[in-house]
């Protein structure tokens, strides 16, 4: 099994930050509560105020599984009205050291 890793890079619209990182937690809630889900996180780039999001998944399947459901595009839609720029990406983890 592939240690898989959803990973956002979110721009929040200026003054939107507090309801980005709310819709965000939400959304999050929702998600981790998918099977295969992981803990999801969120953190902020204190050099430019932009996010990045990032949570561990079982494997590949479970990402899809849950980003096909009906209801994923309505969610995520709900965080996206508060940024400017979202860029998503699935990762498959091939190095490790320590």
């Amino acid at each position: 099994m592939s240690e898989v890793y959803t990973t956002g890079y979110w721009a929040p619209k200026a003054g939107e930050e507090e309801a980005f990182v709310a819709a965000w937690t939400e959304f999050a809630r929702w998600a981790s509560g998918m099977p295969g889900a992981g803990r999801l996180r969120l953190a902020r780039n204190d050099a430019d105020g932009n996010y990045v999001s990032f949570g561990r998944w079982e494997g590949i399947d479970a990402v899809r599984a849950w980003k096909g459901l009906p209801e994923f595009g309505e969610r995520i839609a709900r965080v996206q009205q508060h940024v400017g720029r979202f860029s998503p990406a699935e990762l498959e983890v091939v190095a490790t050291v320590g």
